[in-house]
């Protein structure tokens, strides 16, 4: 019996920090890193990526023609808005590693108000797991994704690691 099922995790309610994020890769890439750790053998490209970036615009040579060209897409992305706020839904962009059928995606997809994924902010991240033990109500991780603060927690915590690994005194 496994407790890994299903795990769905959004990441930054459209407040991202570079087109890198916008293309997917940042979430592309927690994707993987979380397949992984499940044991799952998956490669960057066995995932379907959905890019937020239109297709006309992933050629652009400089960031000034990216966001010159960037408000003809507006009509579309207030059409998607629209149709979810009336549906009473909101976009969240989501990685999901499905453990049991060996697979992941990034992409938009649409959730309900009062969903844990629907009250995101800021730079939080969410995590869902959705296994056999919490199928009805997931388990939800939920916490700061970026900034200063946590990135060099995490840069710390990994020089600790690492030198309790080389033999380091304590």
């Amino acid at each position: 019996m496994t407790y890994k099922s299903e795990y769905h995790f959004t990441i930054f309610p459209f407040s991202f920090p570079s087109s890198f994020a916008l293309a997917g890769h940042f979430c592309l890439e927690q994707v993987i890193i979380l397949a992984r750790e499940s044991g799952l053998r998956l490669e960057l490209s066995d995932i379907p990526v959905k890019s937020l970036v239109p297709e006309a615009l992933r050629s652009c040579s400089s960031a000034d023609e990216f966001m010159q060209k960037l408000p003809s897409f507006d009509q579309d992305w207030d059409r998607q808005r629209d149709e979810a706020e009336a549906a009473g839904e909101v976009l969240r962009y989501v990685g999901v590693v499905d453990v049991a059928n060996r697979k992941g995606r990034v992409e938009l997809q649409r959730y309900k108000r009062d969903h844990p994924f629907a009250q995101l902010s800021g730079s939080d991240n969410i995590i869902a797991f959705t296994t056999s033990r919490y199928k009805e109500q997931p388990l939800i991780v939920r916490g700061p994704g970026a900034g200063a603060e946590v990135t060099a927690g995490g840069v710390f915590c990994d020089i600790l690691r690492l030198a309790s690994y080389l033999g380091a005194p304590s």
